[in-house]
């Protein structure tokens, strides 16, 4: 990108927030805080009239408005992808509401972009078997947005994946996060006055209430995901595999704190970091991998337990159908 069109992209920057950092520019096009500094006077000499407050950022001044933006192949196959993604990833609400913004995108198209994205539609899809359900036509994703943004509590009705019954709280909402698949609710609860997470799936109701909680302070996501993360630097889990079944390990072992591995003759030795015990036993007896746990003995216990069930429960004496 040559100076012209970074100091082009800087002005489409400036118009997409109300204020923006310095270092939010210099991240963006990896340039240093002085190169920065004289984009922005080289733009005012333009004549582009753009403020500053000091030690928080620029912006640009209200009765400024720049020409219609128009966006090239790649950008406009980039906002293709989003639609896909959006389709399968969220609710019927941010479905339609994503939709309506797209078609307003591509009215302002040229021909052949157009054309371009009416050509690539139809040979791009995308599979999340875990939204089939009709729970997914309804997340809640818009009044979560609402709440987020206005500092509102959240009143829900949720059921857990131990009990039936859908359980009434209310939950001060610090963040969404979307990971395996699924959207979650990361939210302060006022019933266990303690952090929790809540997949919006098992939201069965949802009320955005005008109760404020703007004068607290709450964890960010990333410092909640990073208290609550099951993973660390430090092995708590040592498996052996034979080396022709380790394929069977290697599609998904980082999901489960996969960190390293060694090798000798035909086995292979893997070292995890993984606090969630039982869903690793899972895991490793869906994989068919027959891996030898070597430690901890908690997971060998586990493993022998549904091993015994399973085979009490297939070998038991039947009575013969009549």
């Amino acid at each position: 990108m040559n100076r012209t069109e970074r100091l082009n992209a800087i002005l489409i920057q400036l118009q997409s927030k109300r204020i923006v950092k310095a270092q939010e520019i210099a991240m963006r096009f990896d340039i240093s805080l002085r190169t920065v500094y004289r984009d922005i006077r080289s733009l005012e000499e333009a004549g582009v009239p753009i403020g500053a407050e000091a030690g928080v950022g620029y912006f640009l001044q209200e009765n400024y408005h720049l020409p219609p933006v128009m966006f090239s192949n790649d950008e406009a196959s980039a906002l293709l992808f989003g639609e896909k993604l959006i389709e399968k990833m969220s609710d019927e609400k941010i479905k339609t509401d994503f939709c309506s913004a797209l078609y307003k995108i591509k009215a302002v198209l040229k021909p052949a972009e157009k054309d371009y994205l009416e050509k690539l539609h139809e040979h791009i899809s995308v599979y999340n078997f875990n939204n089939m359900g009709t729970r997914y036509q309804q997340l809640w994703l818009r009044e979560i947005r609402d709440a987020l943004v206005n500092r509102k509590v959240l009143r829900i009705s949720y059921e857990s994946k131990y009990t039936e019954e859908a359980l009434c709280r209310e939950v001060e909402p610090i963040g969404l996060c979307n990971y395996s698949s699924r959207w979650h609710l990361l939210a302060w609860c006022c019933l266990r006055k303690a952090y929790r997470d809540f997949r919006l799936d098992r939201i069965t109701q949802l009320e955005l209430t005008t109760l404020d909680f703007s004068n607290k302070k709450h964890l960010s996501v990333e410092e909640y995901m990073q208290a609550n993360s099951q993973f660390s630097n430090s092995p708590n889990i040592t498996i052996v595999v034979e080396q022709s079944r380790k394929k069977f390990l290697e599609d998904t072992k980082y999901w489960y704190g996969f960190l390293s591995e060694t090798s000798e003759g035909v086995h292979s030795t893997m070292h995890f970091s993984n606090n969630e015990l039982h869903g690793f036993a899972l895991w490793l007896l869906n994989t068919g991998s027959h891996a030898q746990v070597i430690e901890p003995v908690e997971l060998k216990e586990i493993l022998l337990k549904w091993v015994h069930e399973a085979y009490a429960f297939y070998f038991k004496p039947t009575t013969p159908l009549p």
